[in-house]
């Protein structure tokens, strides 16, 4: 493993705070983040889900807002082959 200096100077004062070598901090701290709950995977989607919540958004204008997208898209596109790119 490979660690930057921010890292490096943070395991060498939890080593000293903890009163052991660096190799046990390091040991002990990735204990300590393995006992810990994972992230649910679901928490991406609840996070979507309230998005669309807030911004009321329903089928219907996700439609609309996709079909806004794709015109500006084609637009765009012509644009640019009428410059020649």
């Amino acid at each position: 493993y490979a660690l930057d200096v921010p890292s490096v100077k943070a395991l060498e004062e939890i080593a000293r705070s903890w009163k052991v070598s660096k190799s046990e901090a390091l040991r002990r701290a990735i204990r300590l983040a393995a006992a810990q709950e994972p992230p649910r995977s679901s928490d991406g989607v609840a996070a979507l889900k309230d998005l669309q919540r807030a911004l009321a958004l329903t089928p219907a204008r996700a439609r609309a807002w996709a079909g806004r997208v794709r015109k500006e898209r084609r637009w765009a596109g012509v644009r640019r082959e009428a410059r020649g790119r």
